[in-house]
């Protein structure tokens, strides 16, 4: 038998075994976790605490770290001189209908290259990857040309929510999440459906989308973290209905420094709460699949 050998690391087992070797071990860990959640951690910090100074302390060399008279006057003011519950509502629509086109129109393209195995279906599957390697602010110029005249019927959808889900349906990157998935599922089992006598339709729907929760919950949090933090596109689309991004950035000028940011940070807060209770939905969801076996 082949003998086992530990994996090679900077530091060998034998010298992490010793009791100066641990407290280096640790010491260095505990100081890298530190300084990393400082880097992520910090800015959201520095955001949330900004509602809660004056403008003066905001913009003070060096920083006010702590307010010395909190006051939520400034989340009140960003919130009824942006009309944030408007520009909530409409940014919900737009995320919401995307999602739903997304999971749709991308769950039925995967499970297509995946399991009913399409004439030319590697060669799409190539297509579409090869689709992200155009940067998007090159694409901007031809769908908003696209949209002010849709090819055949001839429509503008310009202040519509058409313009911001129609755009979202083609995700070439959620498209390979979710075929990767379906890779994953036996085909034993499909198979098993089709002696039972069902199609591919009541297949998918009964079988491969309930053991597909995990990655579904994260093309879901990606869809609607895309079209949440969207500035460009919502601009020049929709100025009629502004999202919270374009909203946000339109009252920059006329609001307090700290009523700016206090805005900011409730415009924030959503996604974060959706990162917070889904996030082991997200990791589950990027992993499963991965190893076969």
């Amino acid at each position: 038998m082949a003998a086992q050998t530990s994996p090679r690391t900077l530091i060998s087992r034998t010298q992490l075994a010793t009791a100066r070797g641990k407290r280096l071990y640790w010491s260095f860990t505990s100081l890298a976790l530190v300084l990393a959640t400082l880097v992520f951690i910090g800015p959201l910090v520095w955001m949330a605490t900004g509602g809660f100074k004056t403008s003066q302390e905001l913009v003070a060399n060096p920083p006010v770290l702590v307010p010395h008279h909190p006051s939520t006057h400034a989340f009140s003011l960003a919130w009824n001189r942006l009309g944030m519950a408007q520009l909530l509502w409409n940014t919900v629509v737009y995320a919401g209908g995307a999602l739903l086109f997304q999971l749709v129109f991308c769950v039925a393209a995967a499970y297509s290259l995946s399991k009913l195995r399409p004439v030319l279906g590697t060669w799409i599957l190539g297509a579409m990857l090869a689709s992200m390697m155009i940067p998007a602010a090159a694409l901007v110029v031809p769908q908003y040309l696209t949209v002010l005249d849709l090819p055949l019927v001839h429509w503008n959808l310009q202040n519509t929510p058409w313009v911001i889900w129609l755009p979202t349906v083609a995700n070439a990157f959620n498209v390979f999440l979710l075929k990767r998935f379906f890779d994953s599922i036996p085909n034993e089992l499909l198979d098993a459906a089709a002696v039972d006598g069902a199609g591919p339709l009541r297949t998918l729907w009964q079988i491969v989308l309930p053991m597909s929760r995990p990655i579904l919950g994260v093309v879901s949090i990606f869809a609607v973290v895309a079209v949440w933090k969207d500035f460009l596109w919502p601009l020049i689309t929709v100025p009629a209905h502004e999202t919270l991004n374009v909203g946000v950035n339109t009252a920059a000028t006329s609001m307090p420094d700290n009523a700016l940011v206090g805005g900011l940070f409730l415009a924030s807060i959503p996604t974060i709460a959706l990162f917070l209770v889904f996030q082991r939905n997200i990791m589950a969801g990027l992993t499963v699949g991965g190893v076969k076996g």
